[in-house]
């Protein structure tokens, strides 16, 4: 027996009957041969890890624009909080962990630069509109490694373009990343806006202390701990008072953080910045690199354009920006 076909064999005698299994998948868009090491999901999470659009995230905005510190998240590293907090659950509760971190780190690959508010203006200037989560699909599947995609599992694709609103993914896995997201997201912004001094700890719902704990650790901790000993039978469930204070901390978050005119000021700059750099690049499509050049010949302009603007990240674009429209001293 090779590696991969022992960690298969023992998948079958550790997992949950509720788990996907590996030697299950429902393949690839294109068949390959398999690797005697790894499973056809431990490939999936290794592929994303190493193709470009993964490396791009670390310059892209999870939530305040360029902010003047270190320590705040960056797409990248909310990424990485997805994964390990998605491979907690998958664990614990039996399932496949390595299709669960294969989906959480490509869940994001399709974000756009400035982060939900990048998102927003593109969903306006698009027919059609922009959803992150169908570019993050689109980008493994047609735009790394030169137009050839990454090939990856139905299952990995599968909970990429489920992780968000919308239908669930078929998997207990996907749906866990989309869980995974929420708890991450939702619990680092927390310590970011603290540290930016949009909110205090104090400020939080009392609640919020009370049953999910007094700081960022505390707080997964209870929320990871209740959804893991309250799934079962196949389905993904949190206590009845942790799942309200968590939707009530959710609330919270829109109203003081993601709609706060402090935290979001310079937000208001992105909608006119990315239309100028849109209504650019359809005007002028041999301006971009050759693949996005090959997109337009075969499926449009505003396709192209479209995944040129989603795959750059905050500094390329403002350089982007600077070097078409701000004036460059000539003597």
């Amino acid at each position: 027996m090779t590696i991969r076909e022992i960690t298969e064999q023992n998948e079958r005698l550790v997992f949950s009957a509720y788990a996907c299994f590996s030697d299950a998948t429902k393949g690839r868009g294109i068949p390959e041969p398999y690797c005697t090491v790894r499973t056809e999901f431990q490939r999936d999470r290794d592929r994303i890890i190493h193709c470009k659009s993964f490396r791009r995230l670390k310059h892209k905005t999870q939530v305040f624009l360029s902010p003047e510190g270190d320590h705040y998240r960056t797409r990248l590293t909310h990424t990485l909080e997805v994964a390990q907090i998605a491979r907690t659950i998958a664990r614990a509760l039996r399932l496949n962990e390595d299709l669960t971190e294969a989906i959480a780190l490509g869940h994001d690959l399709g974000h756009t630069p400035f982060g939900h508010a990048g998102e927003r203006a593109l969903n306006r200037l698009v027919t059609g509109g922009f959803r992150h989560y169908e570019q993050s699909l689109r980008v493994v599947d047609k735009l790394e490694k030169d137009g050839r995609g990454l090939n990856l599992t139905y299952e990995t694709r599968n909970g990429i373009v489920c992780h968000t609103k919308g239908r669930e993914a078929d998997t207990l896995e996907g749906r866990i990343v989309r869980t995974a997201d929420r708890i991450a997201y939702i619990n680092h912004d927390i310590d970011d806006a603290i540290r930016a001094g949009v909110i205090s700890e104090a400020e939080l719902p009392k609640e919020v202390g009370e049953v999910l704990g007094h700081r960022t650790a505390e707080r997964i901790n209870t929320l990871v701990l209740s959804l893991i000993s309250h799934s079962q039978e196949g389905s993904l469930a949190m206590d009845e008072d942790v799942q309200k204070v968590f939707d009530r901390l959710h609330t919270y978050m829109y109203a003081e953080v993601y709609s706060n005119e402090y935290a979001k000021h310079e937000e208001r700059k992105v909608p006119a910045f990315m239309e100028f750099l849109y209504t650019y690049f359809v005007s002028h499509p041999n301006e971009m690199p050759v693949e996005n050049r090959r997109t337009a010949d075969t499926e449009g302009v505003e396709t192209a354009v479209c995944d040129y603007l989603a795959g750059m990240t905050d500094r390329y674009a403002t350089d982007k920006f600077k070097e078409l429209f701000i004036p460059k001293p000539r003597f």
